[in-house]
Parts: C-alpha cells; sequence; structure tokens
C-alpha cells in the first residue's frame, strides 16, 4: 500500500496508508462518533467541505449497498480511517468501501491513530486540513491547510442544492432491486409539502412520504412567492452543509413565509429558522457528528439518542423570559418562541417551537440515516400541525 500524510493547519502530521482515489483534498477535520453508516456519512451533503475521521476502528465491514445512498453523490471531500475493510460481509453490498472511494473520487487515509486525532480536535477544535498521497513535503501540506478555505460565511448550499425543483414518492420501506431503480405503486397521499433543499437527506424525504406526504423538493434560491403559488400543506427546511450565514440569501423567503403553513426546520434549516427569528447563530469547537448523541426533551424531559451534524449552533436570547408554566420564551415578530430540547452533552440548543406561529425545529435528524430512531416521533407532530391548520 501507498503511504499518504494527514497534514493539519495547526502543524500536526499524520502518515498513514492511502486509501480510496488517488489525489490530494483539503477540507475542515471534524471527527464522527458513529459506528455504523459510513456509506450514508459520505453521501450527506452536510459534509461538504468536511474531512471526516471516524471513530471507530474498523470502517467498512459491511462494504456498500446501493439502497444505503443518501443524495446523488459523494460530498465529503476525505475520509480519515484507523483500519478500512477490504472483505465486506453483507449481502446487500456489490463492493468494498475502497472501492467505492475510488470510483467516487474520495480521497482518503487509513492506518493513523485516530483516537488520538479525536482527541487533538476535542482540545484544540476543528481546523483545516490536508489529505495526500501524492506529496509528502509536510511544510508544503502545513501550508495548503492554512490557505485552504474555511467554512464561515462560505456558501456550500450553493452547491449541493438541486437545480430545479422535483418531485418524490418513495417511502422508506420501498427496498429497490439491484438494478437501483424504485419500485413503483400508488399511494395514498394525505398532504403535500415543499422541502426547500439546502443539502436535504433523502430519507427525510423518504419518511415525509412513509406519512402520507406528496413531496415537492425546491432549489434553496426559490422565493416566497414561488412557494405560495404551489399552496402546499406545509413546509421542510431541510438539513445542509456549513455556516448559515453564508445562505442568508434564503432568510428573507422564509421571513415572508413564516407564520403562513406548517413549517419543520431540520439541521441547517433550524439554523436557517434561527436566523429568521432574528437569532445569532456561532460555530462550535468541535462540532457535533454521531449518532450517539444525547438531547433532553425539555417539555417531557424524556432523553433521545440522536443522529447529528452541525458545526454551528443557535444562541437564543439571554434575556428570555418565563411563561405560565415556567418554560423559557422569547418574543418575535411571529409571536412568542420557546427552546425544546437541550444537548447533554455541552447544553446546545437543539430545538425551538412557536407557541402560536406553527414551526417547529430540530438541530439533529430525526429521519435517523444513521442513527437511532427516538426521534421519529417529530414527523408526526408535523404532521399534526398540518392537520390542526385544516381544521
Amino acid at each position: 500500500m501507498s503511504k499518504a500524510i494527514l497534514a493539519l493547519a495547526d502543524g500536526t502530521i499524520f502518515e498513514g496508508r492511502a486509501v480510496g482515489f488517488t489525489g490530494e483534498a483539503t477540507g475542515e477535520v471534524v471527527f464522527n462518533t458513529a459506528m455504523t453508516g459510513y456509506q450514508e456519512i459520505l453521501t450527506d451533503p452536510s459534509y461538504k467541505g468536511q474531512l471526516v475521521c471516524m471513530t471507530c476502528s474498523h470502517i467498512g465491514n459491511y462494504g456498500v449497498a446501493r439502497q444505503d445512498d443518501e443524495s446523488r453523490q459523494t460530498w465529503a471531500e476525505g475520509f480519515i480511517l484507523n483500519e478500512a475493510s477490504r472483505r465486506p460481509s453483507n449481502w446487500r453490498s456489490y463492493q468494498s468501501l475502497h472501492e467505492y472511494l475510488q470510483k467516487q473520487s474520495v480521497v482518503g487515509i487509513e492506518g493513523i491513530d485516530t483516537r488520538y486525532l479525536t482527541r487533538h480536535l476535542r482540545d484544540h477544535g476543528s481546523q483545516s486540513g490536508v489529505i495526500s498521497h501524492v506529496e509528502f513535503d509536510q511544510q508544503s501540506l502545513i501550508r495548503k491547510a492554512r490557505t485552504a478555505p474555511g467554512t464561515d460565511g462560505r456558501d456550500l448550499v450553493s452547491e449541493v442544492t438541486c437545480s430545479a425543483a422535483y418531485s418524490w414518492k418513495e417511502g422508506s420501506s420501498e427496498w429497490r432491486p439491484t438494478n437501483g431503480s424504485p419500485k413503483s405503486h400508488e399511494k395514498a397521499f394525505n398532504y403535500r409539502v415543499v422541502v426547500y433543499d439546502f443539502g436535504v437527506k433523502l430519507n427525510i424525504l423518504r419518511r415525509l412520504v412513509d406519512c402520507g406526504c406528496e413531496v415537492t423538493v425546491v432549489p434553496a434560491s426559490t422565493t416566497a412567492k414561488t412557494v405560495r403559488e404551489m399552496n402546499p400543506d406545509g413546509l421542510v427546511l431541510s438539513n445542509g452543509p456549513g455556516d448559515p450565514q453564508g445562505a442568508s440569501y434564503v432568510v428573507p423567503h422564509i421571513q415572508d413565509l413564516l407564520g403562513w403553513k406548517p413549517t419543520l426546520g431540520i439541521c441547517l434549516g433550524h439554523q436557517i429558522l434561527g436566523l429568521s427569528l432574528g437569532l445569532p447563530t456561532y460555530k462550535l469547537k468541535f462540532g457535533h457528528h454521531g449518532a450517539n448523541h444525547p438531547v433532553m426533551d425539555l417539555r417531557s424531559r424524556k432523553v433521545e439518542i440522536t443522529s447529528q451534524n452541525h458545526n454551528y449552533a443557535v444562541t437564543i436570547p439571554a434575556t428570555t423570559d418565563k411563561s405560565e408554566d415556567r418554560k423559557p420564551v422569547f418574543e418575535t415578530q411571529w409571536g412568542p418562541f420557546t427552546p425544546t430540547h437541550v444537548s447533554l452533552n455541552d447544553e446546545c440548543l437543539e430545538g425551538l417551537v412557536g407557541c402560536k406561529a406553527p414551526v417547529l425545529s430540530v438541530q439533529y435528524h430525526p429521519e435517523a440515516s444513521p442513527g437511532p430512531h427516538d426521534s421519529s416521533y417529530l414527523f408526526n407532530q408535523f404532521i399534526g400541525m398540518m392537520e390542526q391548520q385544516r381544521g
């Protein structure tokens, strides 16, 4: 196996073995604590601009299955592993992770101490890095890492969103045959939903179909006027990559639509909603990436284990008042809002709900792909909001 180097902007160097596509890749280095779901992670548009380190020591055991892609292509800039399995065992698999990375042009490195890298990022924060199979001058690679574009203020949404509106009718229970084409049969659609594509994962669309939604996905730049003309029963603001400030051009359109129809925000959609409400966002030290993040529902005090992928978060006003039932609330031009969920790792805000406006948002991924299914009830809450507005 050929040599590979990972260089961080702070001068830290890791030497390992090349895996995947032969070349060089730059991006923000983050770590993901999920033990499975590597294919979903690679194809999640939220990882655009990032080099992903998997903390689990052995990745690729079950190979790659066509049904597990979460979008039309891979988006992670590079992959960092302790060991990549080249002999997968899974009846659904059609190629190994190494072959998949090669075909998808994803540059990877294995054979490094991913525990040390994870601790380093935890202590010093996420930072730019370079994976190279073709250059081994360490100082040159460090310079490349230091001059690589970061994510602050960068518009990554425009790089991952769809180019034109399209309909989606496939549910999560519809297993596709080996040729990759979806099964086609009639469904009963009770609600029409427009999904703003900031980098949407397919399983969000599948879960909406499962709930009886006829789904139309629109580009991130779609105007409020266009959406109003479509007259859906509800709106979904999807997940996506990077800094929500980089996609601030969508905020006026979301502000125009707030309170008009029931709205569900997921991950970046939650942050875009926060900006639309006038709330500031900030960058986390090393982000939340994984399928095992504990979150408390402040309404029920129930703890959910959630799937997360974000480097930015929303701040609620420090002067938040208390409602009659002692829940914190803050005022907006759309009426009062209250926090619904909080991270038990760092107390980061994980959810909001409108006290009067039909709006619900969460910082994590209720569609659970990959990840646990603790938060799937949120889709039913969204359906309930649409049903209530119908009267």
